[in-house]
């Protein structure tokens, strides 16, 4: 993992399309701003794994219901 220190208005690009701002630090919260490509998908890390974690429920519930529907 790279950690780098960063003022509010200083940013950090990540290849030649990403570019991450810090907009603004108060008390523990610090506020980013994201510029990239339009195609590039951006998720918080907690709503993917909410995502993922209901997808494998979901597969689950699913290949239950193709066992029972087999067992008939």
């Amino acid at each position: 993992m790279l950690v780098l220190t960063r003022k509010s208005g200083e940013s950090i690009k990540i290849g030649d399309d990403i570019e991450i701002t810090i907009l603004s630090v108060k008390n523990d919260h610090i506020k980013i701003g994201i510029n990239a490509p339009k195609n590039l998908e951006i998720l918080r890390k907690e709503l993917l794994l909410q995502i993922t974690n209901e997808n494998v429920q979901a597969s689950a519930v699913q290949g239950d219901l193709i066992n029972i529907l087999k067992k008939k």
